[in-house]
């Protein structure tokens, strides 16, 4: 391989805002550049709340203005076109050897359109399938039909497709995309990070903890609903939210009306005090609303508890709670307040009986073992350098050469 080939990185969400696609972005970038890469990030100026921006040794950030929702979110058409629109000038003013795309669709497209006139491969990284989520949302039919028609294309026309799980490989399947150019690397989290070593937060309290997203395929007002249920039993024990989302005002009207006093939000915190938070609480909070089309996700929250070594409480569908009962990392419940309540009572039991400390390294050694977020970065870095040494390989081969005439085997 040679080093130094150039790739170009395309995502409305970088470090260091706080997310999934920021951190996996952000470990890919550092895994590119480990590799020999040249690597050029061209993303967008972060909310006001995200945490300050930290170097990144290699990687050159580029980041343009963009719209974003009340809660500081680059989610919406009108959004993300305030994205997507300058990409096309930035791209074909960015010289590159190979550029990965993270999702949305439109994003994609735009990516493909540039690669096609430079005749450079793209690299799509499919963290979602988004026409299922535009159904989940109700969107009208010609909505659906275009998100489709574009996410096929993004598929079909892409060199490689990177995949987060083997449920969302089998949907990206129904959608068109080739089996040989799919390759399952799973989610990851960073462990050195989430850490069962960090100093708890929220020292003397005891309480249940959700981080991250909170939108309408999540409906965390389950577990609000559920506190209700046990609040008499034991007075003392409250709900924190850290994060952002479409449903937090909806949230936080149902918390001052049924359970005044006892849930906290406290916005966006740096994925350090994030941990702290999960490090002390009696079990993270995780929850995907069955059947609107995301029965099929394995939220990066999961990883972040079990990395911690706290126990999950998952409320919704089967892979998700499979995930979480196979591997022993909590208690997964039916998508019901009763349901999520009687596991809440369970891990309070658990808390106080040392069960959750008896567990916490063999949960924080799973996740080392099987989701961190540098192995899985390593896993696309490779994919990526190869498309685009095998690009590379055609380009510099005179017409009619064989792949021998330059010491490399095609691949």
């Amino acid at each position: 391989m040679n080093a130094g080939r150039r790739v170009v990185v395309a995502s409305r969400l970088f470090s260091p805002e706080v997310g999934a696609g920021a951190f996996r972005l952000g470990a890919l970038a550092r895994a590119l550049v480990r590799r020999g890469e040249t690597v050029r990030v061209l993303t967008t100026v972060p909310p006001d709340h995200a945490p300050p921006i930290a170097d990144a040794p290699g990687v050159e950030v580029s980041r343009w203005p963009v719209l974003r929702d009340a809660g500081g979110n680059v989610r919406g058409y009108v959004q993300y076109a305030s994205y997507d629109a300058p990409l096309l000038f930035r791209l074909l003013f960015s010289r590159f050897d190979v550029v990965v795309a993270e999702s949305p669709p439109t994003t994609g497209l735009v990516t493909l359109a540039v690669a096609w006139l430079k005749r450079r491969p793209v690299v799509y990284y499919a963290a979602d399938v988004w026409t299922d989520g535009v159904i989940s949302m109700g969107a009208p039919r010609a909505v659906i039909s275009v998100m489709r028609w574009m996410e096929k294309t993004v598929l079909r026309r892409s060199q490689a497709i990177i995949s987060v799980s083997e449920e969302v490989s089998e949907r990206l399947l129904l959608l068109g995309a080739r089996q040989s150019r799919i390759t399952t690397v799973g989610n990851g989290i960073a462990t050195d990070i989430f850490s069962p070593d960090v100093a708890p937060a929220g020292a003397g309290e005891r309480y249940f903890v959700y981080t991250g997203t909170m939108s309408e395929w999540q409906r965390p007002d389950v577990f609000i609903r559920a506190l209700q249920q046990i609040s008499d039993e034991d007075p003392e024990v409250r709900l924190k939210f850290f994060g952002q989302g479409a449903v937090v005002p909806e949230l936080r009207a149902l918390a001052e009306k049924i359970m005044p006093g006892r849930v906290d939000f406290g916005g966006v915190v740096p994925p350090d005090e994030s941990a702290r938070w999960i490090r002390g609480a009696v079990a993270a909070l995780v929850s995907i609303v069955p059947g609107i089309g995301y029965d099929f996700a394995r939220p990066t929250k999961t990883f972040a508890a079990a990395s911690v070594g706290t126990p999950v409480l998952f409320a919704g569908p089967e892979t998700g709670a499979r995930l979480v009962t196979e591997a022993n990392l909590g208690r997964a419940a039916a998508f019901t307040a009763e349901a999520v309540a009687d596991e809440m009572r369970a891990l309070l039991a658990e808390g106080l009986d040392g069960t959750t400390e008896r567990l916490r390294s063999d949960r924080s050694r799973w996740a080392r073992e099987n989701v961190s977020l540098d192995a899985v970065a390593d896993r696309v870095a490779q994919v990526v350098s190869q498309v685009s040494a095998r690009t590379a390989d055609k380009i510099e081969r005179p017409a009619g050469a064989t792949p021998g005439s330059h010491g490399r085997s095609a691949s």
